[in-house]
């Protein structure tokens, strides 16, 4: 399940953009990250051949099982490591930012033990 920063905030988005639109398009997504089109259509085009997402004949955009599991991991990381460097001080929109990348780099075992300790000393 090993895939790059870029793939993993696209699927990120898709998952993020599924839950807000009835449907996601390659334009939605652009949109959300203020990117061009031709150059999410290229990032959709990989995420397609690694079976990550599916296309409709329609342009709809959906996530895969791999696609989804790679979206919630890092959605969930995001949303943990930003709501804790908020609780401990941190500005919001930096605490957003510095989630956006340390959710990336870090590993499966370290985010499992912040995430044990954290939520055995505090609730947010």
């Amino acid at each position: 399940m090993k895939t790059n920063e870029s793939a993993e905030n696209y699927l990120e988005t898709i998952l993020i953009l599924s839950k807000q639109l009835p449907v996601v398009r390659a334009v939605d997504i652009a949109n959300e990250l203020g990117f061009k089109k031709s150059s999410v259509s290229i990032a959709m085009k990989n995420l397609r051949e690694k079976e990550h997402i599916t296309v409709s004949p329609a342009g709809f955009i959906t996530l895969t099982k791999s696609g989804l599991d790679i979206a919630e991991m890092i959605y969930e990381r995001h949303e943990f490591l930003s709501k804790w460097l908020i609780e401990m001080g941190v500005d919001k929109n930096i605490a957003l930012e510095d989630a956006c990348k340390m959710e990336h780099v870090i590993s499966i075992e370290s985010f499992d033990a912040i995430k044990k300790f954290v939520t055995s000393h505090i609730t947010f």
